[in-house]
C-alpha cells in the first residue's frame, strides 16, 4: 500500500464517485433543512422567529452551533498544518477555552441576556450613545464579511488540491449554498444545520486520525517520531512577546481572543439570546467545551501522525501541492484514497467547518444591520416586511462575501491571519464593551476615543508586520525520502528552518510581537485610554447610570468577597432588585430572564431596556430619579 503514497508517485489520488456523492449530499441536506425550516415556519414571519428562532431553543442544537460556529475549515485545516510546521505549543488554547467560557458564561451571557437585547450593540448606544453602536457595529460587519471570505476560500482550496474542481466555481457554489438556506430558514435552520454538520466534523476528524494513527503501526510511534524531531513541546514559558506561541500567548492571548468570541461577539451571543432561560443559555456554554477541546485536539493529534507520516518528505519542497494549507487534503488522500467514500467524508467535514460559520455569520449581520437602520426607514412597517427585509440582508452579505474570498486568497496562512485580523478588529471591541460593563465612570469620549487609539496601533502594527513580511521560521524539515525520479523537476535542496532576518528599524521589535496578544492588547489600551480620557473629560457619575448597565463581576466571579470589599468595588451601584420587573418569555411568571420583542422594530422606536426608559435621558447625562429608604436606611435610586 506504502507504494502508492505521493511521496512516491508524484501524484495525488482522485476523488471517486462516492466522494462526490458524499460532498454533494452534505449540500443538499444543509439546504433541505433551511427549505424545511421555511415551510415549517411560513405562518411565522417576524424578525424574532427569523433571528432567534423564536427563543424556544432547547440546549443541544444551541451547543452544537456554539461548538462549531468558530470551529471552521481554519480550525481543520490550520491546526494540523500548525502542529506540522512548528510545533504541540498551539495545543494550550484549551486552557485559554476554560478561561473564556468561564467569563462568558457568568460575565456576559447573563448580562445580555437580562439586559433583553437582540443585538450586542444597543448596548453600547445605551451606555455610550448612537455614534459609539455605529462604530462597533462597522467593525463587527467588516469583521465578519472577512472571516466569511476565510470560511468560502479555505474550504474551496481543500476540494481543488483534492478533486482539481475548479477552485473559483466551488467556492461560489458553496456561497450559493450557504446564502440560500440561511435566508429561508433563519435562525432554526442555522442551528439544526449546525447540529448536522458538527455531526459530520466529528466522523471526518475521527476517520482521518484513527486511519493515520494505524498507518504509523499506532499513535503512540507517530507521537515518538514527532518528539524526536522536536514537535511535542509544551514548555515554552518565555516572557517575549515575541515568541509566536508560548504559554503566556497562547492562553492569556486566547482567553482574550475567544472570551470576545463567545461573550461579546454577535453570532453567538444571538445563538444564547435564542434560548428561553439564562440557565439554559449557561447550559449550553458549557455544553459546547466538551466539544470544543475535542476539535482542537483531534485536530492537533492529526497534526503529530500527518508529520510522521512525511517526515522524510515534506510534500511543499517536493513540488506536489503549493500551500500549507494544503496539507492536509493531500493526507487524507494519501491515507483514505484507497477506501471509497472516506475522502468525501473529510472534505465535507471542512466544508461543514465552513457552512456553519458562515451561515453563523450571515444570520449575525442581519440583525445587527436591521438594528442599526434609522428608525423612521422602519416606522409602519409590518413584522413581515421586516423578516423580509433581514432575508434581503442575509443574501446582499452572501454575496458581498462570495467576492472577497478573491482578496483573502492572497493572504496567506489561513489559520495566521485569521487570527491576526480577529485580533486586530476583536481587540477594540472587546475593550469597550468591558468599559462599559466594569467602570462606571466611563463616559463616551473615553469609549470612542480608546477604541480609536487601540484600533489604530493595531492596525499599525498589524500592517507593519505584513508588509515587512514578518515570519516565524517552521521547524526543520526534510526531503531526503521523496521520489524525486516521479517528478519532472529537479531536486530542491534539504528545506531546514531559516534564521530570522534582522532588521535596523527600532520598531521592528514590535512588530514581531505575535499575533495571539492582539485581542488582549487591544482590550487593555481601550480600557486605560478610555478611563484617562473619561476622567479628563468628566467622569460619568456612577448613581446616574441604570444599574442593569453594569456588570458587578468581583461578586459573580467571587461570590464569597467580605460585604465591606464587594460594597467599595460596587463603586456606588446597587444591584439588587435591578430584575425584578421582567418575565419570562411567555409573560406566565416573575423570572431574572428578560424577554427580547421586536415591537420597537414594527413601530420604529429603541427598545426599551426591560422597562420604561426615559426618553430624555442620554449617555453619560443625570436622570431623573426617585429615591426609595429601605429598611436599614440605606437611599436606593430608582428610574424612571
Amino acid at each position: 500500500m506504502g507504494d502508492d503514497y505521493s511521496y512516491n508517485t508524484g501524484e495525488v489520488k482522485e476523488f471517486g464517485v462516492v466522494d462526490y456523492v458524499l460532498f454533494v449530499l452534505t449540500l443538499v441536506i444543509s439546504a433541505g433543512i433551511g427549505v424545511f425550516y421555511a415551510i415549517l415556519d411560513r405562518n411565522r414571519n417576524t424578525p424574532k422567529d427569523f433571528l432567534l428562532g423564536g427563543r424556544n431553543m432547547s440546549v443541544l442544537p444551541v451547543a452544537l452551533s456554539l461548538m462549531v460556529t468558530f470551529m471552521s475549515a481554519m480550525t481543520l485545516l490550520g491546526n494540523p498544518a500548525e502542529i506540522y510546521n512548528y510545533h504541540t505549543m498551539f495545543w494550550w488554547l484549551v486552557a485559554a477555552f476554560l478561561l473564556a467560557m468561564t467569563f462568558a458564561a457568568h460575565v456576559f451571557i447573563p448580562f445580555f441576556y437580562r439586559l433583553g437585547v437582540t443585538c450586542t450593540f444597543e448596548y453600547l448606544d445605551i451606555r455610550f450613545g448612537h455614534i459609539m453602536r455605529v462604530y462597533g457595529s462597522i467593525l463587527l460587519i467588516l469583521q465578519t464579511l472577512i472571516y466569511a471570505a476565510f470560511l468560502l476560500y479555505a474550504p474551496s482550496l481543500a476540494l481543488n488540491a483534492v478533486t482539481g474542481v475548479d477552485l473559483w466555481g466551488c467556492c461560489i457554489g458553496m456561497g450559493c449554498v450557504v446564502t440560500f438556506y440561511t435566508t429561508l430558514g433563519g435562525m432554526k435552520a442555522v442551528l439544526w444545520t449546525d447540529s448536522f454538520q458538527a455531526g459530520v466534523i466529528f466522523a471526518g476528524l475521527l476517520a482521518v486520525l484513527i486511519k493515520g494513527s494505524m498507518v504509523e503501526g499506532g499513535f503512540d510511534k507517530a507521537w515518538q517520531i514527532a518528539d524526536d524531531h522536536g514537535r511535542i513541546r509544551f514548555d515554552d514559558f518565555s516572557p517575549d512577546p515575541k515568541t509566536r506561541h508560548s504559554v503566556w500567548s497562547m492562553v492569556i492571548g486566547g482567553w482574550g481572543f475567544w472570551m470576545y468570541l463567545y461573550g461579546v461577539n454577535q453570532a453567538q451571543v444571538q445563538r444564547c439570546l435564542s434560548c428561553p432561560s439564562v440557565k439554559k443559555a449557561q447550559m449550553a456554554m458549557w455544553v459546547n467545551l466538551p466539544g470544543l477541546i475535542f476539535i482542537v485536539s483531534a485536530a492537533c493529534m492529526i497534526g503529530i501522525v500527518m508529520f510522521a507520516f512525511y517526515v522524510d518528505c515534506h510534500p511543499i519542497s517536493y513540488g506536489i501541492i503549493d500551500k500549507t494549507d494544503q496539507l492536509v487534503p493531500l493526507y487524507v488522500m494519501d491515507i483514505l484514497g484507497d477506501y471509497p467514500g472516506l475522502p468525501g467524508v473529510f472534505v465535507s467535514c471542512v466544508v461543514s467547518g465552513s457552512l456553519s460559520s458562515l451561515s453563523s455569520g450571515l444570520n449575525a449581520l442581519s440583525a445587527v444591520t436591521l438594528e442599526l437602520l434609522p428608525a423612521r426607514w422602519l416606522r409602519g412597517a409590518s413584522q413581515f416586511k421586516t423578516t423580509v427585509l433581514s432575508k434581503l440582508m442575509v443574501f446582499f452579505y452572501g454575496v458581498l462575501a462570495i467576492c472577497l474570498a478573491y482578496v483573502v486568497s492572497k493572504l496567506g496562512s489561513v489559520l495566521e491571519a485569521v487570527y491576526t485580523v480577529f485580533g486586530i478588529l476583536n481587540g477594540p471591541l472587546l475593550g469597550v464593551f468591558t468599559l462599559g460593563m466594569f467602570y462606571p465612570w466611563a463616559n463616551k469620549r473615553g469609549a470612542l476615543v480608546g477604541t480609536t487609539v487601540a484600533l489604530g496601533f493595531l492596525l499599525w502594527v498589524g500592517i507593519a508586520a505584513f508588509v515587512h513580511d514578518i515570519k516565524t521560521p517552521v521547524s526543520p524539515l526534510s526531503d531526503r525520502g521523496c521520489n524525486y525520479t516521479a517528478r519532472p523537476t529537479p531536486a530542491p535542496p534539504n528545506v531546514t528552518a531559516a534564521p530570522e532576518e534582522e532588521d535596523d528599524e527600532p520598531l521592528f521589535d514590535l512588530y514581531r510581537m505575535s499575533y495571539m496578544y492582539y485581542t488582549s492588547l487591544g482590550m487593555v489600551i481601550v480600557q486605560g485610554v478610555g478611563i484617562v480620557v473619561s476622567l479628563l473629560t468628566g467622569k460619568t457619575d456612577p448613581k446616574s447610570l441604570d444599574p442593569r448597565l453594569i456588570c458587578p463581576v468581583f461578586e459573580v466571579l467571587i461570590p464569597c468577597l467580605p460585604l465591606k470589599v464587594r460594597d467599595f468595588l460596587r463603586f456606588g451601584i446597587v444591584h439588587e432588585g435591578k430584575y425584578d420587573v421582567e418575565t419570562d418569555i411567555h409573560g406566565e411568571k416573575p423570572v431574572k430572564d428578560a424577554s427580547v420583542e421586536f415591537n420597537h422594530i414594527e413601530n420604529g422606536q429603541k427598545p426599551p431596556l426591560n422597562g420604561t426608559r426615559n426618553p430624555s435621558f442620554t449617555p453619560d447625562e443625570p436622570r431623573k430619579e426617585n429615591s426609595a429608604i429601605h429598611q436599614n436606611g440605606v437611599s436606593e435610586t430608582t428610574h424612571l
